[in-house]
């Protein structure tokens, strides 16, 4: 990682992989969740993926799954409080997107009305 000239390269891939934001601001934002609550705020996610990302956010530090011995057996996901430090960063970004995306968008239709060079 040395020769990464970006510093932020890292985190990027940790925090932005498939999927890895929508889980974490949906835990951040409803702070403990069962799979089926996770997965009915998340559609679009197949359940393959989001145990998938589940895991390697729990491998990761960001999400604890707890276990509840009970019938039916029943599974939580929360953040972890290193997961949940990154609720400023969404809220930055969320901020970052309410005052620019129209531009980004506008870009892009300029762009594409522009057709190929």
């Amino acid at each position: 990682m040395e020769d990464d000239p970006c510093p932020i390269s890292p985190v990027v891939d940790l925090i932005f992989g498939r999927w890895s934001s929508q889980v974490l601001w949906v835990l951040t934002h409803h702070d403990r969740l069962r799979f089926t609550e996770l997965q009915q705020r998340l559609p679009a996610v197949s359940p393959k993926v989001l145990t998938q990302r589940l895991r390697q956010l729990e491998r990761d530090g960001l999400v604890t799954r707890t276990y509840h011995a009970e019938m039916p057996p029943r599974v939580e996901y929360e953040p972890t409080d290193l997961g949940r430090t990154l609720s400023p960063v969404f809220q930055t970004l969320v901020t970052w997107a309410n005052s620019h995306l129209d531009q980004v968008i506008a870009a892009r239709r300029r762009y594409d009305a522009a057709g190929p060079v």
